[in-house]
């Protein structure tokens, strides 16, 4: 059992809750049961489940390797105030492989809650993938992470120059919607096609005028109330089941 927070596996554990040092070592953190047993049923390789003593998972881990610590250990590696006593060290993943039929494309959002909350309505939806801009926080981020429920671990998730994608896309046959309050069509007034891919932007500035230009059609969500605008977590779901929904019920 590990008893200190100096042990040197505790420090390289430790150093994991920065994003430097998760892409150098190419691991993340997990942690809570949950995500834990998401990431056991899924085809991501956990390097090291680490457990505070006395505490007794619900799942079968006789094929990993355990590292047992006390509570002050764990605490220490935690990023939420009541742990519930295990962790996992999971290896990063390189998605390059995805289907093209539902996409969901995320511009420059900031707020970690954000981003876990669209991957994981993502994952309900039934997209095939999630594309993130380069400038989008950090998928490994541990709210990221925890607001996803997992969903991380379901659907392909990769990181890169959005626009570049997009023009990649077009020539597959995706038609590309933008989201956006400026000259766009309400979301249920667009002609569903087989392929489509949804632009989401940053929480204030929206999509990037760049990528608005090259979208085939800029949509919106109607308001009917006072309010100015949704949350983009809240406008994404919205968005990505009113294009979801007609075909899976065909």
């Amino acid at each position: 059992m590990i008893t200190s927070v100096k042990n040197q596996a505790v420090k390289k554990w430790s150093k994991l809750n920065k994003k430097k040092y998760r892409m150098e070592e190419g691991l993340f953190l997990i942690e809570g049961e949950h995500l834990v047993e998401e990431a056991l049923a899924s085809d991501w390789e956990i390097e090291t489940v680490i457990i505070e003593v006395g505490f007794e998972p619900g799942f079968d881990l006789s094929n990993q390797t355990i590292e047992y610590v006390s509570d002050n250990v764990l605490a220490h590696l935690a990023q939420t105030k009541s742990p519930q006593g295990i962790m996992a060290i999971v290896k990063i993943k390189r998605s390059t492989e995805y289907l093209t039929n539902r996409l969901l494309l995320v511009d420059s959002v900031q707020d970690p809650g954000n981003l876990g909350t669209m991957i994981r309505t993502a994952d309900a939806a039934g997209f095939d993938a999630v594309i993130l801009g380069e400038s989008t926080v950090d998928l490994y981020n541990d709210k990221v992470i925890r607001s996803s429920q997992g969903s991380i671990f379901h659907l392909p998730i990769i990181q890169v120059d959005l626009s570049l994608e997009i023009e990649r896309l077009k020539t597959k046959g995706v038609t590309v919607y933008a989201s956006t309050l400026v000259d766009a069509n309400p979301i249920n007034t667009i002609e569903l096609t087989e392929k489509m891919a949804l632009i989401v932007g940053n929480e204030g500035k929206g999509v990037d005028n760049q990528l608005l230009r090259q979208a085939d059609h800029l949509i919106h969500i109607p308001i009917y109330g006072q309010a100015e605008s949704l949350n983009v977590s809240i406008a994404a779901g919205i968005m990505m089941y009113h294009i979801q929904m007609p075909q899976k019920n065909n």
